[in-house]
């Protein structure tokens, strides 16, 4: 009786997992380059009643008697699908179309990978510089911070689709100034490391960074200027999700309490 109390528990602790990275996900609906995450689970080891079964007869059974011991949550995954591209209009605005990820130098010298392309005009030591929310200098291909020269004016840049800046000349053709968008892509993306301000970092997991301007295997991914990159959670999905988690939780709640009964049932006998 006891094996059910400890079973129904496991169950109710995945269920709670289960919860919280929903509600992770609902409230990050409108993050920019959110991507949506999913609770995976795993069953706990097999408790071997009998290892041979017989029937009626005493003719041996095909298989024995195990009896499961409940879940686990092994894993919480993020799935890197393509979010919605909306429009802002903003120069400094960039949507990734593909498997890519900008890099950022983050405070402490390390390499920072986002998909969330918000990005606007900060003056630093090294001059005035694209960089994040956070102050973080995005990163041109070579893993050097983009500097914008005193000579241009950043309302002029253009940057294509392959993140090569360009500004006008006096005829009103634009020349390439040699600057291109850093962009890594991972053969694991869902082992980055997760941080705050919708930052991550390399682990082993991840592998290490591919660039797509060195790594000529690799489909390159698109800027989109003017456009920033949605989150790719949707909703209903997640509140359906939601009501299927939280009656498995129920269930389990009420296996606990048949279990609780029974065992005050076998107390009282006399």
């Amino acid at each position: 009786m006891m094996r059910s109390l400890w079973t129904a528990a496991s169950g109710m602790t995945a269920q709670q997992s289960n919860v919280d990275t929903i509600s992770n996900n609902l409230a990050n609906i409108n993050t920019t380059g959110y991507k949506k995450e999913t609770a995976e689970f795993k069953s706990l080891f097999y408790q071997t009643i009998q290892e041979n079964s017989y029937d009626n007869n005493g003719d041996p059974k095909p298989s024995g008697i195990q009896v499961g011991l409940g879940v686990r949550n092994s894993a919480i995954t993020s799935l890197y699908t393509q979010g919605s591209l909306l429009e802002t209009g903003n120069d400094f605005d960039f949507a990734i179309e593909g498997d890519g990820f900008f890099m950022v130098r983050t405070k402490d010298g390390s390499l920072g990978y986002t998909r969330n392309g918000s990005f606007g005009l900060a003056i630093g030591a090294e001059g005035l510089t694209i960089s994040d929310s956070n102050g973080n200098p995005l990163l041109d291909s070579t893993g050097s911070a983009i500097v914008i020269d005193e000579r241009y004016n950043p309302s002029k840049l253009n940057i294509n689709e392959y993140g090569e800046l360009s500004y006008p000349n006096e005829n009103g053709d634009y020349i390439p100034i040699d600057i291109v968008i850093g962009m890594a892509q991972f053969n694991n993306p869902s082992g980055l490391e997760k941080t705050s301000g919708s930052l991550l970092k390399e682990t082993e997991a991840s592998g290490l960074p591919r660039l797509e301007l060195d790594d000529f295997t690799l489909e390159r991914s698109k800027i989109r200027q003017g456009y920033l990159e949605g989150s790719n959670v949707q909703a209903v999905d997640e509140m359906v999700n939601l009501i299927v988690a939280q009656r498995a939780y129920e269930m389990n709640s009420k296996i606990i309490t048949a279990a609780d009964q029974m065992l005050q049932q076998a107390n009282n006998l006399r």
